[in-house]
C-alpha cells in the first residue's frame, strides 16, 4: 500500500483487509488501525496505557510519539472535550496517520512535527493532565525516554494531580536509573506487563486513594466507549 524511506529510515503501511499496519522495519508493527472502528485500540500495550483514565479524566493530554495516531483516535472518541497535542519527529508519519489511519482532525487536536524532548524543554502555556510517552524507532525504545532528565521534564509539565504514562519493554524493569528517576518525581507508580512483554508505567504526581472496587467499576464503564475490556488490563496492574 505504501513503502518509502525518509531521512530517518524506512516506513511502510500494509493492509490485511481489516486493519492497516504501520512499520518502521521488517517484522515490526508500530501501529495497527481497525478500519471499521479506528478508535478501538488493537495492541495490548496501548490498551493498558489507558488505565490512566481510572485515575484521571483529562482535559489536556500530550502524546509524545504519534505512530498511526491510535491514542489520539481513542482519546478523541471516548473523552468529550479533551484537548490533545501530539508531537512526532517525522512529518511522513504525521501525513500517513491522516492519510491511512483515519486520525481525527479538528480544533481539539494539535499535531506538532518536532523532537519530543525539545518540545517539553520549551516553556508551555498549559500544564497537562496526562503525558503519554511512546518514543520508538526501528531499533526499539528511544533512549531519551529512559533518561532521568526526560522523566523530570515530563513531571514538570504535568499538573499537580497529573500522570505520566510510559511504554517500555520488559528489559527496562531492571533499569536502575529509570526507577530512581520515577521515584524522585512521582508518588504513585503502577505498572502493567503485557503478554507482548511491553512494560507500561503509570506514574502519578499525587497518590490516588481509589479502591480496587472503584477502579473496577470505572473500568467497566469505560470499556463500552473504548471498545475493549479495560478490566483485563486492570487485573495485571501492580505496584512499582
Amino acid at each position: 500500500m505504501y513503502d518509502n524511506t525518509d531521512e530517518f529510515g524506512p516506513i511502510t503501511v500494509t493492509d490485511d483487509g481489516q486493519c492497516r499496519i504501520l512499520s518502521f522495519a521488517a517484522n515490526d508493527e508500530q501501529s495497527c488501525c481497525l478500519k471499521a472502528a479506528p478508535h478501538v485500540l488493537q495492541f495490548e500495550y496501548t490498551q493498558a496505557m489507558l488505565l490512566v483514565l481510572l485515575f484521571q479524566q483529562p482535559q489536556r493530554v500530550l502524546i509524545l510519539g504519534l505512530g498511526g495516531g491510535s491514542l489520539v483516535s481513542a482519546l478523541h472518541h471516548c473523552i468529550p472535550g479533551v484537548r490533545i497535542t501530539a508531537v512526532e519527529l517525522r512529518q511522513s508519519v504525521i501525513d500517513l496517520a491522516y492519510r491511512y489511519f483515519q486520525m481525527p482532525r479538528g480544533k481539539r487536536v494539535q499535531v506538532v512535527c518536532g523532537n519530543a524532548d525539545a518540545y517539553i524543554c520549551a516553556e508551555q502555556a498549559h500544564k497537562q493532565d496526562v503525558v503519554f510517552a511512546d518514543l520508538y524507532h526501528s531499533c526499539g525504545v528511544d533512549d531519551v525516554q529512559l533518561k532521568a532528565d526526560f522523566i523530570a521534564r515530563c513531571a514538570a509539565i504535568l499538573k499537580q494531580d497529573g500522570w505520566l504514562v510510559l511504554n517500555c519493554w520488559n528489559e527496562h524493569r531492571e533499569d536502575i536509573i529509570l526507577r530512581k528517576a520515577l521515584q524522585e518525581c512521582f508518588s504513585d507508580i503502577r505498572t502493567v506487563l503485557t503478554s507482548s512483554r511491553n512494560w507500561v508505567i503509570l506514574a502519578g504526581k499525587t497518590p490516588s486513594w481509589r479502591t480496587n472496587s472503584e477502579m473496577k467499576e470505572t473500568a467497566f464503564q469505560l470499556s463500552s466507549a473504548l471498545g475493549f475490556p479495560l478490566t483485563r488490563h486492570l487485573a495485571r496492574m501492580r505496584a512499582f
